[in-house]
């Protein structure tokens, strides 16, 4: 928005110094908050964390609907904008924007709760606050967006009004994901993200357990959740843990695996395919992942179902015995990311969404 000219402000919690690319005069930051959630976690004490939550949503919220400045559209991430968006268009007249990452929050509390079930966890559930204040702003705001036709459809299948639905997939920055020469010939399966029940990590692990693939290796990259230990024992030595790997490093990861798989239950739409399909890798990633919108099932990777070890099995088992195949997935995924044209594409697309939900409001002036 900002190369666009459209961007006044942009509230946050992150420290000011964690912000780039911006003037500092359009930055409003609440560092604070984040601070103590990000310490709590650090300390290991998740459960503090995740009770304080609600009403750390609920401190910025109030803090930036005090704070807001004229606009023509407030666009907020989903549960921090309840007092903000009503704020917004009582003060300003202001076109109201919903940013959900994730499927619709009812729908992704059902499949997390079946998903600790399946698994024999304990599931203490979204927080009743979040979720109340979610349902709120879908029912309030002008727009809702999501990234990907899943989470879409997860909105329609819980009743949101369609012609307030707005699709808008998500870019990847090319600069920083690219192709690196492959040092060695091993088959390297890869997972990036947080290693939880919600990414289906074990679903992975039976698959590689399931298939015959001599001297296969198994990285994952990514943050231990608790309670996980006791669902990776029966795969202890089949992976290797490269804990948390900066942003910045991921592409190396990339380069020397042979395919991504991305088991997930549920997801809005996971950036590390787009970042893995810049570097030149096939993609092997459940249908609750947004992947329908990023490739094209048997092209530049695969499409399967959410828990079936036996259908991750069956494609890599094709992947391995097909080099040539796998080159080519690979070629055509890297063709197809760079044809989306990374983050401008999204913010040109959303900064048109706005344009033609602001054309059919009166008094409009300009988007802001």
């Amino acid at each position: 928005m900002e190369r666009l000219g459209h961007l006044r402000s942009l509230y946050t919690a992150y420290p000011l110094f964690k912000v780039d690319g911006l003037p500092r005069e359009k930055v409003r930051t609440l560092p604070w908050l984040m601070g103590a959630s990000y310490l709590l976690g650090r300390l290991g004490l998740t459960r503090t964390r995740d009770r304080i939550n609600a009403v750390t949503i609920e401190s910025f919220d109030r803090w930036m609907a005090s704070r807001l400045e004229p606009c023509d559209v407030f666009h907020c991430l989903s549960s921090f904008g309840a007092a903000s968006h009503r704020a917004a268009r009582e003060r300003y007249g202001a076109l109201t924007v919903c940013d959900r990452g994730s499927s619709h929050i009812l729908f992704q509390d059902d499949i997390l709760r079946n998903e600790y079930e399946r698994v024999g966890i304990p599931y203490s559930g979204i927080d009743p606050r979040t979720i109340e204040r979610e349902l709120a702003e879908y029912e309030f705001c002008d727009l809702v967006t999501v990234p990907s036709t899943f989470a879409m459809r997860s909105f329609i299948e819980k009743g949101v009004d369609r012609e307030k639905l707005r699709l808008n997939s998500y870019g990847v920055d090319l600069g920083m994901f690219h192709p690196m020469p492959k040092r060695d010939c091993t088959f390297r399966v890869l997972f990036v993200g947080a290693i939880s029940i919600r990414k289906g990590v074990p679903y992975l692990l039976e698959a590689v357990k399931q298939v015959a693939i001599p001297e296969i290796e198994v990285v994952l990259v990514g943050a231990l959740d608790p309670g996980m230990n006791s669902l990776l024992a029966p795969y202890i030595g089949a992976f290797r843990h490269a804990g948390v790997v900066a942003r910045s490093l991921l592409s190396e990861f990339y380069s020397q695996a042979s395919v991504l798989v991305l088991p997930s239950v549920e997801e809005g739409l996971a950036l590390v395919m787009a970042q893995a399909m810049a570097c030149g890798l096939p993609v092997i990633a459940t249908s609750n992942t947004g992947a329908e919108d990023l490739f094209t099932d048997g092209a530049q990777g695969f499409i399967v179902p959410i828990r079936s070890p036996t259908a991750i099995a069956e494609k890599l088992a094709y992947l391995y015995e097909n080099p040539d195949a796998r080159e080519m997935m690979g070629a055509a995924a890297l063709e197809r990311v760079r044809s989306i044209s990374g983050w401008d594409s999204y913010g040109a697309k959303m900064a048109a969404c706005y344009e033609e939900a602001l054309a059919h409001r009166p008094g409009r002036i300009s988007a802001a």
